[in-house]
């Protein structure tokens, strides 16, 4: 094997979301930025749980196009959120749960 091929890491298919780009809960993403779904956030209780399923239902998996498109004002409260091709509204609560990446991957629109 050659030297420097032993120095490289393992070859990452093109446009793959890489694991080394922050994450953060949907809440927090600022309007209008592009970013794909990473996955949900532990449910700290039954109530959550339900959340979390119902999240799960309406399409937030894991590398799903989401962005907030508007929010409430003055408190962001609720969020219009796009999911792939729907938009549902969601409180902050109910956004804290879902974990994203920000970012434009696999040659997606803005």
């Amino acid at each position: 094997m050659h030297p420097d091929h032993a120095r490289q890491g393992p070859a990452q298919p093109e446009g793959r979301i890489s694991d080394q780009l922050p994450t953060l809960n949907l809440d927090a993403l600022p309007g209008a930025t592009p970013a794909h779904v990473v996955g949900l956030n532990e449910a700290a209780n039954a109530g959550q749980q339900e959340l979390v399923l119902r999240l799960m239902e309406i399409g937030f998996l894991p590398g799903e196009p989401v962005s907030i498109v508007a929010a409430g004002f003055p408190a962001r409260d609720p969020l219009a959120v796009r999911i792939g091709q729907a938009t549902f509204a969601l409180r902050r609560h109910e956004a804290a749960l879902v974990r994203v990446r920000p970012g434009v991957f696999n040659g997606e629109k803005a």
